[in-house]
């Protein structure tokens, strides 16, 4: 019963120990500005009464999907908007070293005032930003942007909308 008690215990403290083990390491969200001034912004285009509602504008000036070439690959940049939310930027097929970014103005006028961001994730190509409000005569825009060691980069982006 012992010699089972001991087993027991190291195998508890085997699991206890995996399981505080970090994980891959995940890129924190970026914003700064007055970023978090308006409603769902801090939030994941997952929030409840967003999710379903983003769709890709076909109005947006300059399109609302972009591409830059980078690192032998072609990463699109897809700019979502909802009617009821706002919008939010993606990238896909994109290496780690780069970052999508929605820049929000707070009048119209097109001179951010508030940006949000997320960079690719280790292991994965995608990453979306959070929400970034431009109801109510605000605008926003996305915008991609690649970096690698030697600060070479690639940039795309889409028009205010």
């Amino acid at each position: 019963m012992k010699r089972t008690m001991t087993v027991f215990a190291a195998l508890v403290t085997a699991v206890a120990a995996l399981w505080i083990q970090p994980s891959a390491a995940q890129a924190a969200p970026y914003s700064s500005g007055n970023y978090g001034a308006f409603a769902y912004e801090g939030s994941y285009p997952t929030i409840g009464g967003c999710s379903g509602t983003f769709f890709l504008p076909s109005d947006v000036p300059g399109g609302s999907v972009q591409y830059a070439s980078w690192q032998g690959r072609q990463v699109k940049l897809e700019f979502y908007y909802s009617h009821r939310c706002g919008a939010y930027g993606r990238v896909s097929n994109a290496p780690q070293g780069c970052t999508v970014y929605v820049y929000r103005d707070s009048n119209g006028d097109r001179n951010y005032d508030g940006v949000v961001g997320e960079s690719v994730d280790p292991g994965i190509d995608f990453a979306y930003t959070k929400i970034a409000n431009n109801l109510n005569g605000r605008l926003a825009k996305a915008t991609l942007v690649c970096r690698d060691v030697h600060g070479s980069w690639a940039l795309a982006a889409t028009d205010w909308y």
